[in-house]
């Protein structure tokens, strides 16, 4: 099996920043892409950002230019930078790595890690 095991959730004010980190580790040697997604109660899932192995990445509307997503440590490892929070990306973040097989994709998910912007 796959596990994700995320850190660097926390409190922070307006306008700081926080580092997300998501190590994949398991039976997968490497996914096709790896991401982040966040959730508030009652509402879907949105793409925060996510990269693939050829180190394409996206961005969800509301963070364009304000977060970095990036792979290393052979590519397992994904870290989301995010810069000048605001009180609205208030959420919990959702690691996720996805393996397509053929025409279907089997998803991976973290257990989430909170991130709190207030003053």
């Amino acid at each position: 099996q796959v596990q994700l095991v995320e850190s660097g959730g926390g409190l922070v004010q307006p306008g700081g920043s926080l580092r997300l980190s998501c190590a994949a580790s398991g039976t997968i040697s490497s996914f096709n892409s790896m991401g982040w997604y966040r959730q508030d109660p009652g509402k879907q899932h949105e793409l925060v950002a996510s990269i693939t192995s050829d180190d394409l990445a996206d961005y969800g509307d509301s963070v364009k230019g304000r977060f970095t997503i990036s792979r290393e440590n052979g590519k397992n490892t994904v870290i989301l930078q995010m810069n000048n929070l605001k009180p609205e990306d208030t959420s919990v973040y959702y690691c996720n790595a996805k393996k397509t097989y053929g025409v279907a994709d089997a998803n991976f998910w973290g257990h989430g890690t909170r991130v709190t912007v207030s003053s």
